[in-house]
Formats: structure tokens, sequence, C-alpha cells
């Protein structure tokens, strides 16, 4: 349980990070998304999670 809170908290503070220092950078980024077809924000999506599953898989199996 305390690797999800650890996760959960690091994904807080990249996500301020990223709106504290570049504002006008995330709603460019917004309206980019915004402007994608439903079927293609769904694929963005199902990336992002392969993404971070491996990720996570590789960190459990050579971090530790």
């Amino acid at each position: 349980m305390i690797w999800l809170a650890t996760g959960l908290g690091l994904v807080l503070v990249i996500e301020g990070l990223v709106l504290a220092l570049a504002p006008s950078r995330i709603e460019e980024m917004l309206a980019t998304i915004a402007a994608l077809s439903r079927d293609q924000r769904r694929m963005l999506g199902l990336v992002a999670v392969a993404a971070g599953v491996g990720l996570v898989a590789l960190v459990r199996a050579f971090g530790g």
C-alpha cells in the first residue's frame, strides 16, 4: 500500500511542477488533445497505460 501512496504522490508532484512551471504549455497540450478524435484519444490513453505498466514492470524487475 505504501508503494501506491508513493506513486500517487509522485504523480501529484510532477503534475504540480508542470502546472507551476509551464502553464501556457499545458493549455497548448490540452488544445492539441481536444483536437484529436475520440478514437485517437482512446489510443493515446491505452499507449500511456501500456507505457506505465511497462515502466513499473522494468522497475520491479531491475530496481529491486
